[in-house]
């Protein structure tokens, strides 16, 4: 099986989600465009984690609101699996300033704002890897053959 098939992503559904009862329909972007989910599980994020995983923005004097945001309510984490998943993803998300997010991306139909923008999802190859560590312990991710990847790949992308 080609390689590529194994890159790894993470999302995040924030609790503006969790609060709106979006997350059904944020799993089915996903599902339906032929990503495989091997990673989920609901958590309340501390501070640790918030402060490496918002390092970049750690000492901006918004940071503390966002913090308390992403405590306000449990988070749902998941991890997929697919070919070039990271930009795939990024693309099924939608831009960071929501309410200028394309229409049909996640955040161009669910959401309105920076912060409340309803998910996060990894940036780049190199912060997949990262953050997905950052949430999942390696017992918690799930190898499995996805029968419809006949249907969703070419042959030549699954070789």
């Amino acid at each position: 099986m080609n390689e590529g098939l194994n890159e790894k992503t993470l999302v995040l559904v924030k609790p503006d989600a969790i609060q709106r009862g979006l997350l059904g329909q944020i799993i089915s972007r996903f599902e339906i465009k032929g990503l495989k989910m091997i990673g989920l599980k609901m958590m309340t994020l501390d501070e640790a984690t918030l402060r490496e995983h918002y390092a970049h923005i750690a000492d901006k004097p918004f940071f503390p609101g966002v913090a308390r945001f992403m405590r306000s309510t449990p988070v749902i984490a998941m991890c997929w699996e697919g070919l070039d998943v990271v930009e795939t993803v990024r693309r099924i998300t939608g831009i960071t300033k929501a309410r200028e997010a394309e229409a049909g991306s996640i955040r161009g139909d669910f959401a309105m704002s920076v912060s409340c923008n309803v998910v996060h999802a990894s940036d780049s190859v190199e912060n997949a890897e990262r953050e997905v560590k950052r949430f999942f312990k390696q017992d918690e991710l799930h190898s499995y053959d996805k029968s419809e990847y006949v249907h969703v790949y070419g042959e030549d992308e699954r070789t």
